[in-house]
């Protein structure tokens, strides 16, 4: 396929995501715009606010000026001073990075890698920078460069995600890289890579687990607020889109209360394993899901790292031992006056995954995939979080900095104790060809 054509298809795929994005947004705005406030409102008023929470979405900051009644009415010191909102409702985010991700995919499978990179970021950051322009108001204006640069880098994130999944490609870059890399070295970084994010995405998929049950067994305190706001249907649209949009930032959140750092709902409120402590918070039903207790035995939710990480790099060891197996199969047949020599004269050097490597490549695999951990789940916890009103409100969401050491604390030891286990055990069943094959010839 011409690149022009990838990059035709890959702009306007970028494209209709934007819009799907912002339709999401305007849908629930336009019933509020017609039933609840019977049309009085002006339409462009509605507009500009779909075009504020798809930017709020992508982790643009928004600052908010309310007029003296409304802010009055909140009840919250300080909101009538501009105060800006930094929360990412990491639903519209996730949207783009999925179809970004399946721009790249489609442009490597087209050969045309480039083209549909580049065209997705400018049209994506195109699209960003005039939604921020028509939407600046004085009651409510997001950052201009943030509006052109951020939609951008999350689609620019996805295409390379979709990009790299395609091996050839990954040879090619590694074929282009100004110094050679030793194999053994690209075998344990992708170990690690397999074992830090897989241990990171685990730590992410129990902790979905844990919000889908609090939510669950909280339906009738969640039904409950929901009538309590007496919001009618087309309100009930607007906060269940809202809701929907903030679940990847309570699957993150769950995933610090889980570690054991927690997060906070306001300046001097923590939500934690070992103990709650809350004011006021967010007339959201979906507020009704948060503990009011700590957990019993708390500690013992720091296993699920730990074990995470021990099984991925049990079996990463594992299955890297298997092709050793069968590299040792092969040179066994190779003709024995050659003495399993390179031509230089020297031995090669030994497979990572055999039971002959040096014992210190457990140790790195280990100890790069907590690095690697720490970095996935401390950055969610980082953009999960942020400002979400004046006041107290300005801070909430988890402590980047305290998950990501605790992840990487976790998920190294984990990694350190399985690579360690996985090849005492192989070194344990080592074959006897494997054995006469790592001994000198003797005449």
């Amino acid at each position: 396929m011409r690149r022009t054509t990838v990059a035709l298809l890959a702009a306007l795929e970028a494209l209709v995501s934007a819009l799907v994005g912002y339709g999401i947004a305007l849908v629930p705005l336009m019933l509020l715009w017609g039933m609840h406030f019977q049309l009085g409102l002006g339409l462009d008023v509605v507009f500009r606010a779909a075009a504020d929470v798809w930017l709020l979405g992508h982790g643009v900051d928004l600052t908010v000026q309310l007029d003296a009644v409304t802010a009055a009415r909140t009840g919250v010191p300080g909101a009538e001073a501009a105060f800006p909102i930094t929360i990412a409702l990491l639903g519209f985010a996730l949207l783009t990075l999925l179809v970004a991700r399946r721009i790249g995919r489609r442009a490597v499978a087209a050969g045309a890698p480039v083209a549909g990179l580049v065209a997705a970021v400018v049209v994506s950051g195109g699209v960003g920078l005039v939604a921020t322009l028509a939407a600046r108001h004085p009651a409510a204006h997001a950052s201009l460069w943030q509006g052109a640069l951020l939609p951008a880098a999350i689609t620019a994130a996805g295409v390379v995600i979709g990009l790299l999944s395609s091996e050839e490609l990954r040879d090619r870059l590694l074929d282009r890289l100004p110094a050679p890399v030793p194999d053994e070295w690209l075998e344990l970084a992708g170990r690690a890579w397999r074992v830090g994010v897989g241990s990171a995405f685990a730590v992410l998929a129990v902790a979905g687990l844990v919000v889908a049950w609090a939510i669950v067994s909280s339906y009738a305190t969640i039904t409950g607020l929901h009538q309590v706001l007496g919001a009618g249907f087309d309100g009930g649209v607007a906060i269940f889109v809202a809701e929907l949009a903030l679940l990847p930032n309570l699957v993150l959140w769950g995933a610090s209360w889980l570690l054991g750092p927690g997060f906070a709902i306001g300046t001097g409120t923590q939500v934690t394993p070992a103990g709650t402590l809350l004011g006021p918070v967010p007339g959201l039903p979906i507020a009704g899901a948060l503990p009011s207790d700590g957990a019993p035995m708390s500690a013992l939710w720091l296993l699920v790292p730990v074990l995470a990480a021990f099984v991925g790099a049990y079996l990463v060891t594992r299955i890297a031992r298997q092709g050793a197996d069968a590299s040792a199969v092969l040179a066994a047949g190779r003709d024995a006056s050659s003495d399993h020599r390179a031509e230089d004269g020297r031995r090669p050097e030994p497979d990572p995954g055999s039971a002959s490597a040096p014992w210190w490549h457990p140790l790195v695999v280990g100890l790069a995939a907590g690095v690697l951990a720490g970095l996935v789940l401390g950055l969610g916890a980082w953009w999960s979080g942020g400002a979400i009103g004046p006041g107290r409100l300005a801070d909430t969401g988890p402590n980047g900095w305290a998950v990501a050491g605790v992840a990487a604390l976790t998920v190294a030891v984990g990694a350190v104790v399985g690579g360690f286990t996985a090849r005492a055990r192989t070194a344990r069943r080592a074959s006897p060809t494997e054995s006469a094959a790592a001994e000198p010839d003797t005449l």
